[in-house]
């Protein structure tokens, strides 16, 4: 049974810089089947947005989401995890700030993301977001 981090993380997670239009981000997340991307400058992480960031953030506001850049609406008060942390500490860490995914972190790279669904598919497959997250997309 995993109990790190790394055993259940999206590797490679999707990388895009700060100057990228919320447009271009949301087609990433709908050609890629994803609903959160890391933004950084080079090597330097800078923050996560999801796709409720874009939403709330910028569509809602009414924000012409092709000028409007990824970095003026993501989350850049960043919490992350290492890679060989106990996936206790991962939940506990998205508990304590309110958040539902969480960059991994290992040297100053961001390696991957984990996120709730992640830890509800391992720790309580049979729960409902554990259900709901194991399910095919419907898209």
């Amino acid at each position: 049974m995993p109990q790190h981090v790394r055993d259940i993380m999206t590797s490679a997670p999707v990388t895009v810089e700060p100057q990228t239009s919320v447009e271009a981000v949301a087609r990433q997340m709908r050609d890629q089947n994803i609903g959160a991307v890391l933004v950084a400058e080079g090597d330097k992480l800078r923050g996560l947005v999801s796709d409720r960031d874009l939403v709330v953030r910028a569509v809602a506001d009414g924000s012409d989401t092709k000028k409007t850049t990824v970095g003026s609406v993501c989350s850049s008060d960043l919490v992350t995890v290492g890679p060989d942390e106990d996936l206790k500490r991962a939940a506990q860490v998205m508990r304590e700030h309110s958040v539902r995914r969480v960059p991994v972190v290992d040297g100053g790279q961001a390696v991957g993301v984990v996120s709730l669904g992640d830890l509800a598919m391992e720790k309580d497959p049979g729960s409902a977001l554990g259900d709901i997250s194991a399910a095919k997309s419907n898209r």
